[in-house]
């Protein structure tokens, strides 16, 4: 025993902590005015198409998880609404949600887009984030490929300043670009040592545990607000009424009939939906199809059909029948 070196190999020690280390498990959540780019980074982190991604604010309802798998840890996305002052039933209810989700979660990441300056409505996010006291809570600058160094600098201190003044540190301040992949990876990396300690939640390979009818509905609704009007991206709500594989078909060659309804809220709405000839409804089949098959690995038959509901975000039943 004498004999042998005093100095440990640290490469191999290196190799053994390393395995010793535990593995971490847990839910994060992106937190931030709507149109931060929160579902954008999402997908970024998870490295496919999971939350659906959409220019337009308040595009995404529901719970959408994102599960990224790595070796030391498993990080489970929840990508809430954003937050907003609610003018109606819907907007409360969706604010709900989104309180709730961050009572939940083991890290809270505030998104704050580089190329805006920190408005009323990131204060009035930080302000109720600064209420929940145990969470680690992360500030992410986005969409840094906008702006030039001075001003990102500018953000970063405003940022930091918001949370003095509010009487919290954030756990970590990190900017990001996700349309550029810059340190998307190191976010990953400083999320995952304040998860808990925990094997993995989710077996490798689901990227999401979203029931595959809500995903396929949230594809559809993103294609059909692509290009529309400002006045509709509220109005609509996208409801898959079935999934059936097609009988009568080789196993080699497979075909899942989806029938969806796209709702309005009014009559007017249905041609900007439609479009002329219903050249835009087509484009929107054609489009979320692409989507589906490549979620769901399997030729998609899509039949699409848009239906009016009248002021359906205002009606408690409505809302009940299209899942809120």
């Amino acid at each position: 025993m004498g004999a042998m070196s005093a100095r440990p190999n640290t490469e191999a020690a290196a190799q053994q902590a390393e395995n010793t280390a535990p593995h971490r498990a847990g839910f994060a959540c992106f937190v931030g005015r709507p149109n931060a780019g929160k579902s954008t980074l999402t997908n970024a982190l998870v490295g496919s198409k999971v939350a659906i991604t959409s220019n337009r604010p308040q595009t995404t309802r529901h719970t959408v998880r994102g599960i990224v798998h790595r070796d030391d840890a498993q990080l489970i996305l929840v990508d809430t609404p954003g937050l907003h002052k609610p003018r109606t039933l819907l907007g409360e209810r969706l604010n709900d949600v989104v309180r709730t989700t961050w009572a939940e979660v083991d890290v809270i990441g505030f998104c704050l887009p580089a190329d805006q300056k920190l408005g009323p409505g990131d204060k009035y996010i930080v302000k109720e984030l600064a209420g929940i006291k145990k969470t680690p809570k992360i500030a992410i600058i986005t969409k840094t490929d906008l702006v030039e160094s001075k001003a990102l600098a500018e953000q970063l201190l405003a940022v930091s300043a918001l949370a003095d003044e509010l009487g919290f540190e954030w756990a970590e301040i990190i900017p990001v670009s996700a349309v550029k992949d810059q340190q998307v990876d190191l976010l990953g990396d400083l999320i995952a040592p304040l998860l808990p300690e925990s094997p993995p939640l989710y077996p490798e390979g689901d990227l999401t545990d979203e029931p595959e009818m809500v995903m396929v509905a949230e594809l559809i609704r993103e294609a059909a607000l692509e290009g529309v009007r400002d006045e509709l991206p509220h109005s609509i709500a996208v409801v898959v009424e079935e999934m059936l594989p097609r009988e009568d078909r080789p196993a080699d060659k497979p075909l899942l009939d989806i029938h969806a309804n796209v709702y309005i809220e009014r009559p007017s709405q249905k041609g900007i939906i439609i479009g002329p000839k219903g050249k835009r409804l087509k484009d929107v089949g054609i489009k979320s199809r692409k989507h589906i098959e490549a979620l769901l690995g399997t030729p998609v038959f899509l039949d699409l059909h848009v239906k009016v509901a009248k002021d359906w975000q205002r009606d408690p039943k409505q809302l009940r029948k299209l899942g809120f």
